[in-house]
């Protein structure tokens, strides 16, 4: 009953026509800049910021207005990564497996369609768990220490060699790659620059947002280059744009384990909606087995990450507003807002101002049902982006990135930066090496060095400690099987179609 009478002071709240406009405001501008390469929620969350101040919000307006284009950027990067084969920001990075080449078999609308649809879900079922499971789910994250964080990630490396369309071993190679870049710069608890080669701008690491950039939008414009947009999918005629009940039936179930799946990931301090997408990709991956086709352009392949990433993203509000401790990097941003307005998320949050809690809440689940509304009617414009020109649309999106990344950094040298990762990642899928694990590795290498550090510091060395608690053990024998499987896996599955050939 305190539930529903909670829920009904945020309705309160959250249906005035005020805090509804700034929640419709939000969904739209999140929208946007989550469709546009390298820009992502965080930093979308970060740029808009001052805005709050600007107009004078209230805490729970401007609490509002931020988590509305923190959901809005993480539908809209779908659409980039569907339609030009480029993530709007990292968690949508799995998307483009299998939204791709959706589009690229003449599906971009049912593709859109379909992930604007699993990403509702996802975000729905993350935010009534947040409003049922907050304080509960927000004790599990207290079994996670150093040792199982380093054993989580390093499951999800161990388990991307799956993502190979042909070679294993070429997977693990790229993950190295990633991993290697991911340690350049200052060493945390030494000070002493790594890898940095005395360049004074590489002193604070390598930018994820120049990787992307580079490795996806970059790269792209150089294979158009090369094939003068005859492989490309810009400009593919598309049949007549409908919302695909069959794909959305078909894929009722996988959106609601991959949506699990991604909460769980979300509410873990610091996994964040990359690992939520990746694990809920790789998890129905091992469900579909080999015969699902994941990596061809199938739909379940395009609903789980993006029920994946958007659970995990409501998800990662679960520890901020509880613990105080964010989930993600975008509510990292959303926890420094809150300081600067003089709130202090904790449990007591809950108890001390429920106007801002139950406030935000209600307009999480009126935001949903708006994005949803906005993105499936407007997929037809969105699928007119492929319509234009490739010899126009690839250069805007390459000045795009460049005017986004600078307009973050102000380096020159970030942009110098962005294009050497494009020429790397023109080599690597010239090589068929694949580049989403050097993506993850850039991403979660740093984290994985951290948890090791903090194991070795707690056990005094202590190897052991690695594997001291059951969590601990059974991620470690899930990366094991992870690894080895698919070799075991490829090997049985060629002799079927030797005699059937």
């Amino acid at each position: 009953m305190d539930i529903l009478a909670n829920l009904a002071l945020g309705f309160s709240i959250a249906l005035s026509p005020y805090t509804l406009m700034l929640a419709v405001v939000g969904c739209f501008l999140g929208t946007i800049i989550g469709a546009l390469p390298g820009l992502g929620p965080s930093n979308g969350v970060a740029i808009l910021i001052p805005l709050t101040f600007t107009l004078g919000l209230d805490a729970t307006s401007a609490l509002v207005l931020m988590t509305s284009v923190y959901y809005g950027a993480m539908y809209g990067g779908r659409i980039s990564s569907i339609l030009l084969n480029i993530p709007g920001d990292e968690p949508a990075l799995m998307t483009t497996l299998d939204g791709y080449p959706m589009a690229k078999a003449g599906r971009a609308g049912d593709a859109l369609v379909l992930s604007g649809v699993a990403s509702f879900v996802g975000a729905f079922l993350a935010t009534v768990g947040l409003m049922l499971l907050a304080p509960m789910l927000a004790r599990v994250a207290f079994l996670f220490g150093p040792a199982e964080y380093f054993a989580l990630y390093l499951l999800a490396f161990c388990t991307l060699g799956g993502m190979a369309s042909n070679n294993q071993a070429k997977a693990a190679i790229a993950s190295c790659i990633g991993l290697g870049i991911a340690m350049v710069g200052v060493d945390n608890n030494s000070g002493m620059p790594r890898l940095t080669g005395g360049n004074l701008h590489l002193m604070d690491g390598v930018d994820f947002l120049v990787a992307i950039v580079g490795l996806f939008a970059i790269a792209e414009v150089f294979f158009f280059i090369e094939s003068h947009g005859k492989e490309t999918s810009i400009g593919v005629k598309l049949e007549k744009v409908t919302i695909p009940w069959k794909d959305i039936m078909a894929t009722k179930w996988t959106m609601l384990r991959a949506s699990g799946v991604g909460f769980v990931a979300g509410i873990l301090p610091g996994a964040g909606a990359s690992l939520g997408s990746f694990l809920a990709y790789m998890s129905e991956k091992s469900i579909a087995g080999p015969k699902g086709g994941f990596g061809t352009g199938v739909p379940k392949g395009v609903a789980a990450p993006e029920a994946g990433n958007n659970s995990a993203a409501g998800g990662a509000l679960v520890p901020m507003l509880t613990l105080g401790v964010p989930g993600s990097g975008t509510t990292a941003v959303l926890l420094a807002l809150l300081m600067t307005l003089n709130i202090t998320p904790g449990p007591t949050l809950f108890t001390d101002r429920p106007e801002v809690v139950w406030g935000l809440i209600a307009s999480l689940l009126i935001a949903n049902i708006v994005l949803l509304l906005m993105n499936v009617p407007m997929v037809k414009i969105f699928v007119k982006i492929l319509s234009v020109p490739a010899w126009v649309l690839l250069p805007g999106v390459t000045m795009i990135s460049f005017v986004g990344i600078y307009s973050l950094s102000g380096s020159y040298f970030d942009l110098l930066l962005m294009v050497g990762f494009g020429v790397l990642g023109y080599f690597l899928r010239k090589l068929d090496v694949p580049t989403v694990p050097v993506i993850l590795g850039i991403l979660l290498g740093g984290h994985m060095e951290d948890a090791l550090r903090r194991a070795m510091v707690l056990s005094d060395g202590d190897a052991t400690f690695l594997f001291s608690t059951p969590i601990a053990i059974g991620l470690w024998i899930a990366a094991i099987a992870g690894f080895v499987a698919p070799m075991f896996l490829r090997k049985f599955l060629k002799k079927p179609q030797a005699v059937t050939d």
